[in-house]
């Protein structure tokens, strides 16, 4: 049986265990989503993660719309991730880009007025969080089958930045109510192109992003996040099973490192679920590393990569407060909690001031 402290081969990239680091969106970049110093020392602190996966980051202006988010489209983005990852590598660890365009809940306030894009026109409920307070989201408009090539080249360039950046590799954001989930999802996608309709057009975004970044960065070093069974931000499917089955096939037969599931439990502390998890299903068809996320303590992390439903456990907001994770899991030291009123504050406090249990 495997434990969550046996090595592990992801694709190209052996991590020392299967304790991975989860995204984190904490709001530390400027303004203009430049990366700041003290992100070098967050990343750092948390190496021995056997895969960390970076916050989410803009691959355009275009596809951020969250306040102080970290972008990789710019030449000074780059050069300001660059001794972040080089921290992480001299301590040890291994470190993944995630690229994200969030579509239709960018608000027009980050876009200088203009509309969002989505793949059909639709209005996400709720708030957005913005440099102005929170705001209505307001109706995105479909992107133009003309717009999709350069999107994809968006993604393509993001890829060959992180790689300039130093990382090991990336993973692509697919989850979550984002741009990618609102062609993947019938609630959200109601063109009638070769992106819409069938599940098999639904997917195609999807395939064609993984496709062109994996050219850059190669299959072996490229992972998808994707977010099955339950509303996400106003995206949902009348048939999830059957479309992220589907989905993963496709990533499978792409021969990507790994496929990471966000998937809480009906009763869950984090997220809303409105069926069971669909991981079962995909684990069935997808045959790369399978990373389960969402609601997990130690115990059932544990059981679930001793059982084969897992090759590994990423965890999120365990990290936040505890940097030294793996360790504290290993000896089964409790776990400190995290401030939530400094989840995406601009400073230090909050960040960098949670000790390791050493200390």
């Amino acid at each position: 049986m495997a434990s969550l402290f046996d090595p592990i081969r992801v694709g190209a990239i052996e991590a020392p265990n299967r304790i991975f680091m989860a995204p984190l969106t904490r709001g530390r970049s400027t303004r203009d989503h430049v990366p700041t110093p003290i992100m070098v020392d967050y990343y750092e602190r948390r190496a021995t993660a056997g895969l960390i996966i970076t916050e989410a980051t803009g691959i355009s202006r275009q596809g951020l719309g969250w306040p102080y988010a970290p972008g990789i489209w710019s030449d000074e983005q780059v050069n300001t991730w660059k001794p972040i990852v080089s921290a992480v590598h001299s301590a040890g660890g291994r470190i993944l880009s995630q690229l994200w365009h969030m579509g239709r809940v960018v608000h027009p306030l980050f876009l200088d007025g203009a509309a969002p894009i989505s793949a059909s026109a639709t209005t996400a409920p709720s708030y957005a969080h913005t440099y102005e307070g929170r705001r209505r989201y307001t109706e995105a408009r479909a992107v133009t089958l003309d717009e999709i090539p350069g999107l994809i080249e968006n993604y393509r360039a993001a890829a060959r930045n992180a790689l300039r950046a130093g990382f090991d590799g990336v993973e692509i954001h697919a989850a979550n109510g984002y741009l990618i989930d609102q062609f993947l999802r019938n609630n959200t996608n109601f063109r009638t192109d070769r992106y819409g309709g069938s599940i098999e057009n639904r997917i195609r975004l999807l395939v064609e992003v993984t496709t062109a970044v994996s050219e850059i960065v190669g299959a072996e070093r490229t992972g998808v996040r994707l977010s099955p069974n339950g509303d996400s931000q106003g995206v949902n499917d009348s048939e999830p099973e059957k479309l992220f089955a589907a989905a993963a096939a496709a990533l499978s037969k792409m021969k990507i490192a790994f496929l990471e599931l966000r998937e809480p439990t009906l009763n869950g502390t984090f997220g809303k679920a409105d069926r069971p998890p669909i991981a079962p299903l995909i684990r069935e068809v997808f045959r790369g590393c399978l990373v389960l996320n969402s609601d997990y303590a130690s115990p059932r992390a544990e059981s679930a990569v001793a059982s084969g439903d897992a090759d590994a456990i990423a965890f999120g907001r365990p990290f936040i407060a505890n940097p030294d994770l793996p360790r504290r899991i290993k000896l089964g030291l409790p776990l400190a909690k995290e401030n939530t009123s400094t989840w995406y504050t601009q400073g230090t406090e909050g960040y960098l001031d949670y000790p390791d249990a050493a200390e």
